[in-house]
């Protein structure tokens, strides 16, 4: 970095350079010490106010980009409500987890990388945010859909940010972290390991916003009414189940349907078809949590189920698509710091950074500190006090006192012990350092857990995933250095990775912090090693010719209901057609617009008479070969047999391939619950 001195009114400017210059400064010169952790009170303390760096990076971090938010951008939003089961009040006041309590709410999902214009299906973690319209005022549960994170003090955000986007240079890749700058940070900060093995999983292309986990990712507290406090850790658990995307499928699902996952919740939701997730939480004492092998203080770090099990508050029900997307999913304000009576804090580095940026975030991107008055984002309860004025102002207060305390206006608002919010009353004590805890040191641990916990088909999209994005970048010693943290992770990973790449024996030594322990696998860390057999919510693509056999097409579109999917019809054309009793249908797609890969399993029924005609259609042969690529189970009729040998030469004895025999689905739907033929991937890839 070089720096431009000037002396005096059209005195020469020269360029100097020294150690001096290239040290790091804040905004006003200041040298900085330390820019990895944020000001606390002890190692594992609260964050203090007066941390001027820390405040400054973040506020100009929040203020890059306006209006559209600096992350979680392409967002899609519905409206909903949320039942609380009973026996909750051991652990908290709150009173929208009560029983017989219906509180509405607002959920958003989004991406976080990619821009507003960005396809719903790139590689990245998923926004699961929840706003809560209870009776003591809004409660936001901001979470992902991962339940760790790349760093674990906020004061590294920005510079994580910064390293995902577009280049400020060239303004590319979008929507993507298959990039040097990515891995480059990454591959700086150990502590990343373990949100990379999730981002490089499965998890980061779902298949639908309907079929996500979400999590509250940080540990917070629940205090029930005589003030005791217990650890909490929050996890939705969508009803469908939890699947996702295979690479290649998401890629070409960028290219034929970007709003994939937006279309997909709306057409649920606008059918009747609404999705439910059961909210629960781990619960644990501060005893408890001293006595585990990692710290709950820590974002990167994860509770095995094994080691404390789920206990259900309560589930969510969106039933209510928008009226107005910009005024309800563009404007809409989550803030970590919205919370009610029952639920508090804890003193997680990253949360505590969060609780100062989403608000700050908003008076950039709403434009005023009257936010809260757009309908979206306004209380259903009743609330009053002193803020007046300022842009945007919507409300007309009354009174003649605009202060607290005062003696003039016996109608203003008071301060309520009683059932106002209190703080926990947490014993804190320590020097002002700039330090991360020790117990905060193991990055690589949990990552091994992840690895060890899933099934081969997803250890093969994990070895998938590395070797593409460390594909893309240039510079080789950004790979070398990652596949030496892949190596602490796991061996037979960074071999295989390193193999991919053609870099065997490339590594770079890099020494853990503390060593690497030796973890059990955790079951519920796969989506597939216990997935649920169904085809709830999903959809079937139903391939035709010029006309359709009717009693094929009755039969399919009643196991279709029957079992709580959705049969959509790919004509050869996009016009009417009828069924061979002259039945008119008009069809859901045409084959030139409807590939394959937007259907979860597929059938096909053309007319044996239209079978030249079709086996002569680059795209009818393609429609079958990627639906076979893809791992997805085919149904078809006679007439399709020549098809089928022609599009995938190894269907011949592969068991997702069922023939469908006097219009009998039985076969055809006990495979497609499975959801993939995971069997037939070696053989492919």
């Amino acid at each position: 970095m070089s720096k431009s001195q000037s002396h005096g009114n059209g005195g020469e400017t020269h360029q100097t350079t020294s150690d001096a210059d290239k040290t790091l400064t804040t905004n006003q010169g200041l040298p900085i010490s330390d820019d990895q952790n944020t000001l606390t009170v002890g190692p594992r303390g609260p964050q203090l106010l007066e941390d001027f760096v820390m405040r400054e990076k973040i506020t100009h971090f929040d203020h890059e980009r306006i209006p559209e938010r600096v992350v979680h951008a392409r967002g899609y939003g519905v409206h909903g409500y949320f039942e609380a089961y009973d026996g909750n009040s051991k652990l908290t006041e709150a009173a929208f987890l009560q029983p017989n309590t219906t509180t509405p709410v607002f959920c958003r999902f989004s991406t976080v990388a990619g821009s507003k214009g960005s396809p719903d299906t790139a590689r990245d973690v998923r926004g699961f945010a929840v706003k809560f319209y209870t009776q003591q005022g809004n409660y936001d549960l901001v979470g992902n859909n991962m339940p760790v994170f790349f760093i674990q003090d906020a004061i590294k955000f920005p510079d994580l940010i910064h390293s995902v986007k577009p280049a400020p240079d060239r303004d590319f890749p979008q929507a993507q972290s298959a990039h040097d700058s990515f891995w480059d940070f990454v591959s700086l900060n150990p502590e990343s390991m373990h949100m990379l093995m999730w981002v490089m999983s499965d998890r980061a292309i779902p298949r639908s916003l309907r079929m996500m986990e979400g999590f509250g990712v940080h540990t917070f507290r629940m205090i029930n009414d005589a003030g005791e406090s217990t650890f909490v850790k929050f996890h939705w658990r969508p009803k469908l189940g939890t699947f996702s995307l295979i690479w290649d499928e998401a890629v070409k699902v960028s290219g034929a349907d970007p709003d994939f996952h937006r279309r997909d919740m709306w057409n649920a939701i606008d059918a009747g078809d609404f999705p439910e997730w059961e909210l629960s939480v781990q619960a644990f004492s501060e005893e408890e949590a001293e006595a585990f092998d990692f710290d709950v203080l820590d974002p990167t770090k994860l509770i095995p189920e094994e080691l404390v099990p789920l206990t259900p508050i309560g589930k969510m029900v969106l039933n209510d698509n928008v009226k107005n997307f910009f005024a309800e999913t563009e404007q809409v304000a989550f803030c970590p710091s919205h919370i009610v009576p029952g639920i508090d804090f804890s003193n997680d580095p990253l949360l505590q950074g969060r609780l100062f940026s989403y608000l700050d975030t908003q008076l950039s991107r709403l434009g005023s500190p009257n936010f809260h008055q757009i309908p979206i984002n306004a209380p259903k309860c009743p609330f009053a006090n002193f803020q007046r004025d300022g842009h945007m102002q919507m409300e007309v207060p009354t009174g003649r006192a605009a202060y607290e305390a005062n003696s003039l206006d016996d109608g203003s608002p008071r301060e309520n012990p009683e059932i106002g919010f209190t703080s926990h009353a947490s014993a804190e004590s320590g020097k002002k350092l700039r330090i991360r805890p020790e117990s905060f040191a193991d990055h690589y641990s949990q990552a091994l857990m992840f690895w060890k916990s899933m099934t081969e088909p997803e250890q093969r999209h994990i070895v998938g995933g590395f070797a593409f994005e460390l594909g893309k970048c240039k510079e080789l010693n950004i790979r070398k250095r990652m596949l030496g943290h892949l190596h602490n992770v796991d061996k037979d990973l960074a071999n295989q990775v390193a193999q991919a790449l053609g870099m065997e024996g490339e590594a770079d030594k890099i020494s853990p912090a503390v060593p690497v322990r030796d973890v059990k696998p955790s079951k519920p860390l796969s989506q597939y090693a216990s997935a649920p057999e169904t085809l709830q919510g999903k959809k079937i693509g139903l391939l035709v010719t010029n006309t359709v056999d009717d009693d094929f097409y009755s039969a399919a579109m009643e196991a279709a209901k029957e079992e709580g999917a959705m049969l959509e019809v790919i004509a050869l054309k996009a016009g009417p057609m009828q069924t061979t009793d002259g039945k008119d249908i008009q069809p859901d797609h045409f084959l030139a617009g409807a590939p394959s890969v937007l259907f979860d399993c597929v059938l096909l029924a053309p007319m044996e008479e239209d079978m030249e005609m079709l086996l002569s259609q680059a795209a009818a042969i393609d429609w079958v070969r990627d639906a076979f690529s893809h791992l997805k189970v085919i149904g078809y009729n006679e007439a399709a047999e020549a098809l089928i040998e022609r599009s995938c030469s190894d269907a011949k004895d592969d068991p997702g391939v069922v023939f469908v025999e006097d219009c009998d689905f039985t076969s055809f739907v006990k495979k497609a619950k499975q959801h993939r033929i995971w069997q037939r991937e070696p053989s492919l890839r």
